[in-house]
């Protein structure tokens, strides 16, 4: 193993910034909460609480239902919010060990009303969150005491979401539960929820849960209701996967074919390093055996790949960039965002690499990848020009920073060119799902390879329903055309037996579809997996860098090239998001106040606009009117050139001829965010910024022209728009 650790550049600063995070938790948390354990964990014996409407009402149960069903109609990824890191039964915050068992019990009930309880098997596994192993311990408890039988990874290792979903599939299990916050604050703590086929649930599936929640809290007000833990020794708990060579085996026939993985070896001995970013989360121990067995392990040297929740200090600064104030700010480890890239020691960790270093960033989970490669200063023109972020290392060199819309963008049309020259691209018809306010260059490269493109809302969930849609008609009826309808309602024929080559959102979550359909043991079959995969786009991103390394070429002329050889438009892509609170505030009552008043602003800017699509979408406002309407809240944009603004499940999008510009508010937090990519990077800054900026206020011609009955309904008229096209 070759390694270098983040503690040896900035060691002292860590340690510094860690010790104001727990210092500030712990003063923030009362004595009786400290001393008031609701669960003994540490007893291994079954033991049971009793929930009664006393206990109820002091830890307000009700109302954290109330706010835990708000968000699972809505999340993107799994019912998440911070927790109490140090005392985490602490029911002030939204994520709670009380809470994670009331959730637990009410998924166990949903599954015993659907299958036989001797036949249920579901798969209980996490990353390295503050109390993942607390969490498993409770999850798998309970659900023995249900007669759910559990299965954990050998010696409780962490792993990733994307092998957890594989194992669902694979091997035919009930669903499974996966502990993470994906690259969230520290804090933060979620259960991803996944059905039998590895994918996170849709809100029709969480409803049915929190429904029976309901009713154990109903019968806990009544009478009483027992909460039972079943003994840790149970036999329906037990430690019997890995899944590496199963996921080797899968690799092997699809992107780790013989001539991508020689390329590497080749290249690897010809002096090609890849630095393994793995943020102190989950990915050393599964990726460094899957590289071992792959052969390719001498291409890559790790770093950061002690597990810690605490990532090693990334995305930590001791300055709110919302007050400005001098205090602990978490902005997560999500490595698109350049404030995070800034933290990461890279300034120090690549002071001795020359030109054409590559740094592969991964998050905690691993399901989300990042690209980063050293350049000369002297070449800074060149990389602004084409949109490229960067952070300067020294006087001489930069680390240029793709966002996964680049890096994406290059992956399929690598993949493409592999099935090309191996003789495969026209066995099928090729299609690809994208996300709404994923690069349009990716739109733009599929119709000029004759490539067709499916939108689904954000949410990986939505792409793993998309392909059960197209699977289900391949199963029944394998000899017809497949006809989907995406989230702008167009009606595509995907043709006969299609194949898809890439699915992926611009956040970083990507997944290749095989040649050959995947079947579980069972014999169902997929398209592709349920889960976006850091793994599988570790391979093939290596795989292309090699080729890149082999032809001594940059990834930023390389992007130009395909640009160019595409004639690629709409190039240039960026994403604005605005905070409405600190959601590192270590106290639970103010963060729950910010929280809900940053909710309010949130929601009124979201429900300006949806208003505006809404009544368009139902014809009583014409284009033109809703062009007015905007323009009144952002009068130095030219909205002339306007096609369409359209409600695309989660967001609003505006369709310009030259560009688009989406806004969608957070499923989960008290955040906007707002996407534009097109032919200007100026004109995409410009567009998002105005868009967003709007504060929300309803003005007089809003008032005149949008019918109360829409913009007072707007949310549930929205939710059900979703949850007609969710419907399989």
């Amino acid at each position: 193993m070759r390694s270098t650790r983040l503690e040896n550049v900035k060691g002292e600063e860590i340690e510094r910034l860690k010790k104001e995070y727990f210092k500030q938790i712990d003063a923030n948390t009362p004595k009786e909460i400290k001393n008031n354990l609701i669960f003994d964990l540490d007893n291994p014996k079954s033991h049971k609480i009793k929930l009664t409407k006393k206990l109820i009402e002091k830890y307000e149960l009700r109302e954290w239902l109330t706010n835990y069903k708000k968000e699972a109609i809505v999340s993107t990824g799994g019912i998440r919010g911070p927790q109490n890191v140090l005392y985490p039964w602490d029911t002030r915050y939204p994520m709670n060990q009380l809470g994670i068992a009331l959730a637990t019990l009410g998924k166990a009930f949903v599954l015993k009303e659907d299958l036989p309880v001797d036949k249920i098997n579901k798969i209980c596994s996490g990353e390295v969150r503050y109390n993942t192993d607390d969490y498993i311990n409770l999850i798998t408890r309970i659900q023995a005491a249900q007669k759910i039988k559990t299965h954990l990874p050998f010696n409780k290792q962490k792993t990733s979401i994307w092998m957890t979903s594989f194992l669902i599939f694979m091997l035919d299990y009930d669903g499974g539960e996966y502990v993470t916050s994906s690259h969230a604050i520290s804090s933060k703590i979620a259960t991803k929820d996944l059905d039998n086929q590895g994918s996170q649930f849709i809100p029709e599936m969480s409803a049915r849960f929190v429904k029976k929640i309901e009713e154990v809290l109903d019968a806990a007000e009544n009478e009483s209701y027992n909460i039972e833990l079943e003994s840790a020794n149970s036999p329906l708990i037990t430690e019997d996967f890995d899944g590496l060579e199963m996921y080797f085996d899968y690799l092997k026939k699809g992107v780790a074919t013989d001539v991508a993985i020689n390329l590497i070896k080749e290249e690897a001995d010809a002096g090609l390093e890849i630095m393994f970013e793995c943020v102190g989360g989950c990915m050393y121990p599964i990726m460094s055996e899957l590289f071992n067995l792959l052969g390719i392990e001498k291409a890559f040297v790790w770093n950061n790949i002690e597990l810690d929740p605490f990532f090693h200090g990334i995305g930590k600064v001791m300055e709110n960039p919302i007050t400005k104030n001098k205090e602990f700010f978490d902005y997560g480890c999500d490595t698109t965002m350049m404030e995070v890239v800034k933290t990461m020691g890279y300034d120090k960790l690549l002071k001795d690499k020359s030109e054409g270093y590559i740094i592969l960033m991964v998050d905690p989970d691993g399901d989300r990848i990042v690209v980063g490669q050293v350049e000369s200063i002297s070449r800074k023109p060149k990389i602004e020009s084409l949109g490229i972020q960067f952070i300067e290392i020294d006087d001489e060199r930069i680390l240029t920073v793709y966002t996964p819309n680049q890096s994406f963008f290059l992956t399929m049309n690598y993949q493409a060119t592999q099935l090309k020259n191996a003789g495969l691209w026209n066995d099928h018809p090729r299609f690809i799902i994208t996300t709404t306010p994923s690069a349009a260059s990716w739109v733009e490269w599929a119709n000029a390879n004759d490539v067709k493109v499916v939108y689904v809302p954000v949410g990986f969930k939505e792409i793993a329903n998309m392909m059960k849609k197209i699977e289900k008609q391949i199963t029944d009826n394998p000899d017809k055309k497949v006809e989907v309808v995406d989230i702008f309602n167009r009606k595509i024929n995907l043709g006969i037996q299609p194949r898809m080559l890439f699915a992926g959102e611009e956040s970083g979550g990507m997944i290749i579809g095989p040649e050959h359909l995947i079947k579980s043991q069972s014999g169902r079959i997929a398209i592709a997996m349920r889960e976006k995969s850091a793994g599988e786009a570790s391979i093939i991103l290596a795989a292309m860098i090699a080729q890149l390394h082999r032809d001594k070429k940059l990834i930023s002329d390389h992007l130009e090239s395909v640009f160019d050889k595409f004639h690629i438009k709409r190039r240039y892509d960026l994403k604005r998001e605005q905070r409405f609170y600190n959601e590192s505030n270590p106290n639970p009552e103010q963060l729950k106040k910010d929280k809900a008043s940053g909710e309010i602003q949130r929601d009124k800017i979201d429900d300006f606009y949806l208003s505006i699509s809404l009544a368009l979408r139902e014809e009583k406002i014409t284009l033109e009117q809703a062009k007015k309407l905007i323009s009144e809240v952002a009068p130095n944009i030219d909205f002339n050139n306007l096609n369409n603004i359209v409600f695309v499940g989660d967001g609003t999008y505006f369709d310009f001829k030259d560009k688009f510009v989406e806004l969608r508010k957070s499923g989960t937090d008290a955040i906007i965010k707002c996407y534009s990519a097109g032919e200007s990077k100026q004109n995409c800054i410009a567009y998002a910024n105005a868009i967003i900026g709007y504060d929300g206020t309803i003005t007089e011609n809003f008032k005149k022209l949008i019918p109360e009955e829409i913009h007072g309904n707007c949310k549930k008229i929205a939710l059900n728009i979703l949850r007609e096209f969710q419907n399989i």
